[in-house]
């Protein structure tokens, strides 16, 4: 289990990651799979209870 703040910079980390993938219109496949990833990150960080 990752802790809250290592989450918190994975979870930013993410975002912007999938932003840039939109703003630089990458393919459909890259943006759906950055989006999962923050999905997953977002699911952990609740589950954890913070």
């Amino acid at each position: 289990m990752n802790s809250k703040e290592e989450l918190k910079r994975e979870i930013e980390w993410a975002r912007k990651t999938l932003d840039e993938s939109i703003e630089d219109n990458a393919q459909y496949e890259e943006i759906y799979q950055n989006s999962i990833r923050l999905d997953c990150l977002i699911e952990q960080y609740f589950t954890a209870g913070y």
